[in-house]
């Protein structure tokens, strides 16, 4: 039997009805699958059944990736890293499906990287990505909420995303302690162009470091209270950073770069 390490943030899936949902979410069949965090390998069984062109697998723990091994041979392609520390965009010569029962303790962490590493080209078709519940509804909070922050703006940049369903800890051994949610993320065709993502990621930290402020002093810090960007993009200092648009901080970004140029 093997015990979920809780310092890696594991929970197994074993819910056959999720399981299911989730390989039905997108055509796999003759496509390249990438699975993050197969674990104990529930879901990879189910994605194996649509018979995948070719599936790799990303699993950080020695054992589990022995035990993928044992359980599938040949079938699947293990790459034993660390996902933090893989250059998805170089690795792979294919675009992607990828699917992700992400750990809890570092899913922002992968989602943000793999956003701000995107170079002009997609290394993915979609991304069908599974999340604790609170950091899902971050993600695709709106415009005047108080979950409404830089998760939000950053994972909406270059992708569409809508939530398939919630889980209950009951799908899970160990149950977690919450509920998780189901994200399906695919590339937008058109958006706003930041030539280097870390300025979005530097804008949006400044002005929701202290979100309950009003929008004057992260405005001042950043651009030294140039009134022609805020009479272009229409800025009330008044506001606070939950009530700026996607777009109103996507152009931020770009206005920040030029004055860097």
């Amino acid at each position: 039997m093997i015990k979920a390490k809780k310092s890696l943030g594991q929970n197994f899936l074993i819910d056959k009805n999720i399981l299911e949902k989730i390989t039905n979410t997108t055509k796999i069949t003759n496509k390249i699958v990438l699975e993050v965090g197969p674990g104990t390998g529930n879901l990879t069984s189910y994605i194996l059944k649509k018979n995948p062109k070719k599936l790799f697998v990303i699993e950080k723990d020695n054992q589990l990736a022995i035990n993928l091994e044992n359980k599938f041979n040949n079938q699947i392609s293990i790459i034993h890293e660390d996902v933090l520390k893989i250059d998805e965009t170089t690795f792979f010569k294919d675009k992607l499906i990828v699917f992700g029962n992400l750990p809890y303790n570092i899913s922002t962490e992968i989602i943000s990287k793999w956003i701000i590493n995107l170079k002009d080209k997609f290394w993915f078709e979609c991304l069908i990505l599974m999340f604790q519940k609170e950091v899902a509804d971050r993600i695709i909070a709106k415009l005047n909420t108080s979950s409404y922050g830089r998760l939000s703006i950053i994972c909406n940049w270059k992708l569409n995303i809508r939530k398939i369903c919630d889980i209950k800890p009951d799908s899970f051994f160990p149950k977690p302690n919450v509920d998780s949610s189901l994200l399906f993320l695919y590339p937008k065709k058109n958006f706003i162009k930041i030539n280097n993502p870390n300025n979005l990621e530097k804008v949006t930290r400044i002005f929701f470091n202290q979100r309950r402020k009003m929008l004057k002093k992260p405005f001042n810090q950043l651009f030294n209270g140039n009134q022609n960007i805020l009479n272009k993009l229409k800025i009330d200092l008044n506001l606070r950073p939950q009530n700026l648009s996607l777009d109103t901080y996507y152009k931020l970004a770009s206005e920040y770069e030029k004055l860097g140029s």
